[in-house]
């Protein structure tokens, strides 16, 4: 009832009237600013939280950049040796001057390709007279054999195997029983794929290219991707997604492959990379968003297919193992996981066995001062160093390429070199 006289009483006085609409619009003028004054607010925020979130990741950077060994040595393409492929060797240069200062009398290339490395190595050692070159790819063979016809001199007993480098001790005693005595000098594993399997998509390796699930090394191993997309266990799926592409997506990626199965399957590059593009937002990344998913995520697949986390441990076992002593091992890595084995492999053949609370940390060891009396003046690639009884390691951290040669060979960006030397 006291509504309703409020009500006549408006209608009857226009200056109530007016006075109620004015105060209205007040209130609503106060409402609306209010709204502005708290989304400026939030705004303000925002762009707050976006400048802290740019700094940091450039202070990362930064930080990164000063931690990092950067290779400071001149970067030079490949000369009259040129590989006839496409491939660009990584780091030659760093290579070449890792064993320069050896007597090289023996040299095993674990991971030929088409032997961009190797011509190097023995145009600048003219004293080699054992060499060995492995490759389970039969086109790397090919290539090789060419490459390094115009190098090879009768003085050198030279043999190129079809062969997976964690055979290195078998290979190395079916070719020159002597040399397990003696020794090897000088052995290289250069981890990276080459242009040759990337850039053919019938290996089935190219994000871009349309082919088959294939992703081995060895075309005669008998795993392919595609087995494991479309057959593997749903724990074991999710653990090469986790693990080995490092992807944080990996559950959802998991269960939409495992939906495909029911529709038959995956079977090409194009049909995973169309699946791993329809759970990419467009607003995310945009297209580099899904290449960069789908780069992981054949990189998880290819490391699962060829086992080569497990066989790239027992390679750098078994090659320390037929060093001489003062011979070198240096392994060029590509990614984080092959990395990580490799330097906690070197630490392990040197005693320094990891934490059981902490896996991923090793014991705390003793780096060594550098003096004129254990290296040459020739080697000022060695910064820092961890000794023990059984070696060193010359590299405590791995030495990246030059910013030229990752301007000029985009591939090179992720490359870190580590050598260990046998004492």
């Amino acid at each position: 009832m006291a509504g309703a006289i409020r009500v006549k009483q408006l209608f009857l006085c226009p200056s109530i009237l007016a006075n109620e609409t004015t105060l209205l619009r007040c209130r609503g003028n106060v409402n609306v600013i209010a709204r502005d004054i708290s989304s400026s607010e939030s705004t303000k925020r925002k762009k707050k939280k976006e400048i802290e979130l740019g700094r940091a990741a450039a202070e990362a950077v930064v930080k990164k950049e000063k931690r990092r060994t950067r290779s400071s040595r001149e970067y030079e393409l490949a000369g009259d040796g040129e590989s006839p492929s496409s491939h660009v060797p990584v780091m030659l240069g760093e290579v070449v001057d890792v064993l320069s200062s050896i007597r090289l009398r023996s040299f095993v290339d674990c991971t030929l390709g088409a032997a961009g490395h190797s011509y190097a190595i023995i145009e600048n050692h003219p004293e080699l007279r054992h060499f060995i070159g492995m490759d389970v790819d039969p086109v790397a063979h090919k290539l090789a054999h060419v490459h390094l016809h115009s190098v090879l001199h009768p003085s050198l007993k030279s043999s190129i195997v079809r062969k997976n480098f964690k055979c290195i001790r078998s290979v190395i005693a079916d070719t020159d029983p002597e040399m397990l005595d003696i020794g090897v000098d000088g052995i290289l594993m250069d981890l990276g794929m080459s242009s040759m399997q990337v850039n053919n998509p019938e290996r089935g390796f190219s994000v871009l290219e349309e082919g088959p699930l294939d992703m081995r090394m060895d075309p005669q191993a008998s795993l392919k991707a595609e087995d494991i997309v479309n057959s593997w266990p749903e724990s074991e799926l999710g653990r090469v997604l986790r693990d080995y592409s490092e992807e944080s997506n990996w559950y959802s990626l998991q269960n939409k492959i495992i939906k495909a199965r029911l529709s038959g399957g995956l079977h090409s590059t194009g049909e995973l990379v169309d699946l791993i593009r329809s759970m990419s937002p467009g607003n995310r990344g945009g297209r580099q968003g899904w290449i960069k998913t789908a780069t992981r995520v054949f990189q998880g697949l290819r490391i699962a297919v060829n086992d080569e986390l497990k066989t790239l441990q027992q390679s750098i076992y078994a090659s320390f193992e037929v060093l001489a002593p003062g011979g070198r091992l240096a392994v060029i890595s590509f990614h984080s996981l092959e990395d990580r084995i490799v330097k906690q492999t070197f630490l392990d053949i040197l005693g320094f066995q990891r934490e059981e609370k902490n896996p991923e940390e090793p014991r705390k060891h003793v780096e060594e001062e550098l003096s004129d009396k254990d290296f040459g003046a020739n080697e000022s690639w060695i910064k820092q160093t961890v000794r023990s009884s059984n070696g060193i390691i010359l590299t405590k951290r791995p030495i990246t390429p030059s910013e030229e040669e990752e301007r000029q060979n985009r591939r090179s960006r992720s490359a870190k070199l580590r050598v260990i030397q046998k004492s």
